[in-house]
């Protein structure tokens, strides 16, 4: 595999990119810095195919990003590999509005193959390569220049061991017929709408207590003041305003400006300076939460009650057996709050009866739920019975 030297100009990218526009896949990955900074800051952008591989420096002025941003979002020929690519594609969707597609998570295939909830990237590289990759260059500061050698050595590093791994992944997820298992699991993770910071949407990311329409309107106004303050400050949400003072504040308001230097977790000038006035205004603005927005009840609590409780933790059981029988991550099966759902009587919309997760669990589960499927001990060791043979 040719790997090129840093690049730094538009040209030599367009080029990079013409040629990549021909693979049948590429590798991306992405260096960034966010601990300061609302919007993550990317430093540098990796991409390899099977021939070729290049670090991007997209913090040279001037640089055309376009071909390569064009390649990402809207070739639909060239498939788009990362390795728990969640935050590469917020920064990519950041950049375009959109999402990579067509998009492989090398993590999520994993956990259809057995390996785990959660695989680390060196693990993989070990798993699949035998190579121990050096994580000596882990906490750099990548937005510091000039970068050195061995920092471009081991930024190129994550796409060019991926662009091995992946071919021998396929070849196994097509041995076992797991190929198609992906598919909606990857249309979830590329779906642009995970990627948005809507302000209006913010207050659901805070934990509250209760449901008190004038208390979540509060809320509303607060995370959507909040949200709109960092954007446009640059800073992270918890610099601005911690989740726990808004929920504190959206629950006890105070009367007042001069009742902010009260309150914990504020500093005390906010009770006469601009930041204040702008989080008292979005205050005075709030209005109660109608029905229609309001957040769903949480089956988990008391609506399931004890019986639904006891119901949710042996389908916890049940997912634990069959994914272990079939090798699978039990997490890419069902989630936690899908089986509390199937516990508490809900089923349309349910990923669990749905596709492949049916035919491998979703339909031995609600088997359970319904009568037709109970636990047995048979020479010491758990399994499932049908009812009819049990009587």
């Amino acid at each position: 595999m040719h790997i090129h030297d840093l690049i730094t100009d538009s040209a030599t990218l367009a080029n990079l990119c013409s040629r990549l526009s021909q693979a049948d896949f590429v590798c991306v990955d992405t260096e960034f810095m966010r601990e300061n900074t609302f919007w993550p800051e990317l430093c540098l952008i990796q991409i390899a195919d099977v021939n070729e591989a290049a670090a991007i420096d997209p913090m040279v002025a001037g640089l055309d990003m376009k071909p390569l941003l064009d390649l990402l979002v809207d070739n639909e020929d060239v498939l788009k590999v990362f390795h728990a690519g969640g935050q590469d594609l917020e920064i990519v969707y950041n950049l375009t509005g959109k999402t990579p597609h067509p998009l492989f998570d090398t993590q999520v295939a994993a956990m259809a193959l057995g390996q785990g909830e959660q695989i680390g990237y060196s693990n993989l590289v070990d798993s699949y390569l035998g190579i121990v990759v050096d994580k000596g260059a882990r906490f750099t500061d990548w937005s510091r220049r000039p970068l050195d050698a061995r920092q471009i050595e081991y930024a190129i590093g994550d796409v060019t061991h991926l662009a091995k791994i992946f071919p021998k992944m396929l070849d196994r997820l097509r041995k076992t017929g797991r190929g198609e298992w992906l598919d909606q699991e990857m249309e979830r993770i590329g779906n642009p709408a995970n990627y948005a910071n809507d302000p209006e949407e913010a207050w659901k990311r805070i934990r509250i207590a209760g449901r008190k329409p004038d208390v979540l309107g509060r809320l509303k106004a607060l995370a959507r003041w909040r949200e709109l303050e960092a954007q446009s400050k640059d800073l992270p949400r918890g610099r601005i305003v911690k989740d726990e003072t808004i929920a504190d504040i959206a629950g006890h308001p105070p009367r007042k400006q001069s009742d902010l230097a009260k309150v914990r977790g504020l500093s005390a000038t906010w009770a006469g300076n601009d930041i204040g006035g702008r989080m008292m205004a979005a205050l005075e603005a709030a209005v109660p939460m109608t029905l229609d927005e309001m957040p769903a009840r949480d089956d988990r609590k008391p609506g399931l009650g004890k019986d639904g409780a006891l119901v949710a933790d042996l389908l916890k059981l049940l997912l634990k057996i069959r994914s272990k029988e079939i090798d699978v991550a039990s997490r890419l099966l069902a989630r936690s709050e899908d089986l509390e759902a199937l516990a508490a009587g809900q089923r349309d919309g349910l990923p669990i009866l749905q596709g492949w997760r049916f035919d491998q669990f979703g339909r031995d589960a609600l088997d359970l739920v319904e009568g037709r499927l109970a636990f047995a001990v048979v020479g010491g060791k758990l399994k499932m019975t049908r009812t009819e043979d049990v009587a």
